[in-house]
């Protein structure tokens, strides 16, 4: 199938308006190879290991996130999607989850939204071939968000965007169809740093660079450590899986609208997290987590967490 300008511009359109029919909250184009950002990304993200601010993290080290096309041969043109995730049911009592985690695993959700979209440019564009990546693929989601005109990475290292904040998830398909790119965004941090001021522990060392052994978000999921080291442990105040700290303070997200859906819906279990689940065996803790994108962690490593705020 040959498609000319005028049809690039309605497939364009569609598919955009087939992501948005489909439950993402916003949604946009880019072209491969992608502007000159996404070179000084790449470069950004090479810098980023070289000091080994990935910590532990060594699929950060994939030779193929620098190059989107050892995803998919002939790739032309990338969808990038953003789900929201904030939900008016949020809530943190003694322990507290980040609000990525609080409800259906987005992983799954994003991609049987992304696999409909699929279907359709099976009818609609039938010799594009298409690939589906979620944040388990070794692509440079951000600067590729970025690219799309999502949003802009902020100095917290999260994608912002001027109606939704950084309350939502990414999402990918890229696409072996030159479609019309939308504009990349242009960064609007100006000189807020009120995210790097509040990280308790520090972690935002300079503007977008993040040393994940600082990170509260790091040690609660990531970090196979038996113990959490004492300067992350004294400044957890609360924070068992996650930390939402940098995206609490932001301006940007002081007036993110709802998305009170079935998958954004936090969990009893997470709602009323207390002292008690410190006696969940693993049984109990596996049936809790299922269906949840935090079975990342580990009974023991819920325990580790529950025991370093306690301790404190």
């Amino acid at each position: 199938m040959i498609i000319t300008i005028k049809n690039k511009k309605e497939i364009s359109k569609k598919l955009k308006e087939r992501a948005i029919f489909e439950g993402f909250t916003i949604t946009g184009i880019a072209a491969i190879p992608g502007s000159s950002r996404i070179k000084l990304r790449t470069n950004a993200l090479e810098r980023w290991l070289a000091n080994k601010h990935h910590a532990e993290m060594k699929w950060m080290e994939a030779d193929r996130r620098k190059n989107i096309k050892y995803l998919l041969e002939d790739a032309k043109s990338v969808l990038s999607v953003g789900f929201n995730y904030i939900s008016s049911y949020n809530k943190n009592n003694l322990f507290k989850v980040g609000k990525f985690g609080q409800g259906e695993d987005y992983h799954k959700v994003i991609y049987k939204k992304l696999k409909n979209i699929g279907k359709w440019i099976n009818q609609e564009i039938p010799d594009c071939k298409w690939k589906i990546c979620v944040d388990t693929s070794p692509l440079l989601e951000k600067a590729w968000a970025e690219e799309s005109g999502l949003g802009w990475i902020g100095k917290n290292s999260n994608l912002i965007n001027k109606n939704y904040g950084s309350w939502f998830t990414l999402g990918f398909m890229i696409l072996t169809k030159d479609l019309i790119p939308d504009k990349p965004h242009q960064p609007l941090c100006g000189k807020c740093e009120i995210c790097i001021k509040n990280c308790p522990t520090e972690a935002i060392v300079e503007p977008f660079v993040i040393q994940s052994d600082l990170c509260i978000a790091y040690h609660t999921i990531e970090s196979r450590e038996k113990t959490i080291p004492k300067k992350i442990e004294k400044n957890l105040n609360g924070w068992v899986a996650g930390c939402d700290i940098c995206q609490d303070v932001c301006p940007w997200n002081k007036a993110t609208p709802y998305n009170d859906t079935f998958e954004t819906t936090p969990k009893e279990w997470i709602k009323n997290l207390n002292v008690e689940s410190l006696s969940w065996d693993d049984k109990t803790w596996e049936e809790n987590l299922q269906g949840t994108t935090l079975k990342r962690i580990k009974p023991w490593m819920w325990r580790r967490n529950i025991k370093a705020n306690l301790d404190n």
